[in-house]
């Protein structure tokens, strides 16, 4: 039995390597980007919304002629921004920064709306990038931005985006097999990014801002990817933060990160060890997940 390989859920064995090289040889026109997108309308790979898979086919034919598995066309042009060093970072926007220091009745309503695809998504990235201790990251795969306003003035954003494959605490947690999850990662909602702006001073806000938006999480995910999410997650550095915010929204601790990534091969932590935080967005969670 030949080697099989393994990229972001895929697996290609013997017979599609096989399928890959011929399809690439009948195509001797197609430039990569093309190319990517012709294999994933003969494969079906398409997400729950119709739209075509390419950026993981892409990367999948890349890491298969890295390994000599395959020969793709030569790179025609090389687009600006593609990677990451390259990539523009989001301009600084102007912003009323005095201070908001009151309680949380005394701010007034908190409207959350969702800013991706919006003339506010260059907001939400501006304000990322210049105020969240890790800046700005564009999200890889289905996410969704959302930006707090209250009295006319953005107070804060959350970020949300494609759940890590592998995660031992949430997966018994979940209770749900190796196929199982698998096939049903897509339905798990990652949080990568919550920022309360600095001059913003308004307990029990956070909170709050997490259960609104957590109420809400799985229609908007259902109008932009054509599915709901049933359950949420999020990492929290314990040598920074304590997470109140969360445990006061209901979130539960589900155990520890191993501190070693998704791409290590040493087995031994190279990174800080986090905390798994998980929200189950409907009862039935487990069985919805493990079907």
């Amino acid at each position: 039995m030949g080697e099989t390989w393994r990229y972001r859920g895929q697996e290609i064995g013997g017979e599609q390597l096989v399928f890959l090289r011929e399809f690439i040889a009948a195509h001797p026109a197609s430039s990569r980007w093309k190319l990517s997108r012709q294999l994933c309308e003969a494969l079906g790979w398409k997400q729950a919304n119709g739209v075509l898979r390419d950026v993981v086919c892409r990367g999948l034919l890349l890491m298969l002629e890295r390994a000599g598995q395959i020969e793709l066309p030569p790179v025609r042009r090389h687009i600006r921004g593609q990677c990451p060093r390259d990539r523009r970072r989001p301009e600084s926007v102007l912003v009323d920064t005095t201070p908001l220091a009151m309680t949380l009745r005394e701010l007034g309503a908190v409207e959350i709306p969702a800013v991706r695809r919006t003339a506010d998504e260059p907001l939400f990235n501006s304000l990322m990038e210049h105020y969240h201790y890790l800046g700005y990251e564009q999200p890889v795969g289905e996410h969704l931005k959302y930006l707090a306003w209250a009295q006319g003035r953005p107070i804060a954003g959350l970020a949300w985006s494609s759940a890590p494959r592998h995660l031992g605490s949430r997966d018994r947690f979940i209770g749900w097999s190796a196929t199982a999850r698998r096939r049903n990662i897509r339905f798990i909602a990652y949080n990568t990014r919550f920022l309360i702006l600095p001059w913003v001073r308004v307990p029990h806000l956070a909170s709050h801002i997490l259960g609104k938006v957590t109420r809400t999480l799985s229609q908007d995910w259902e109008r932009m990817y054509g599915h709901a999410v049933y359950f949420a997650e999020t990492f929290i550095d314990p040598g920074r933060f304590r997470g109140t915010c969360y445990r006061a929204a209901n979130w539960q601790l589900l155990g520890l990160t191993t501190g070693r990534g998704k791409n290590d091969n040493t087995g031994k932590p190279n990174r800080p060890i986090k905390e798994i935080l998980g929200l189950p967005l409907t009862p039935r969670f487990r069985q919805l997940l493990s079907q």
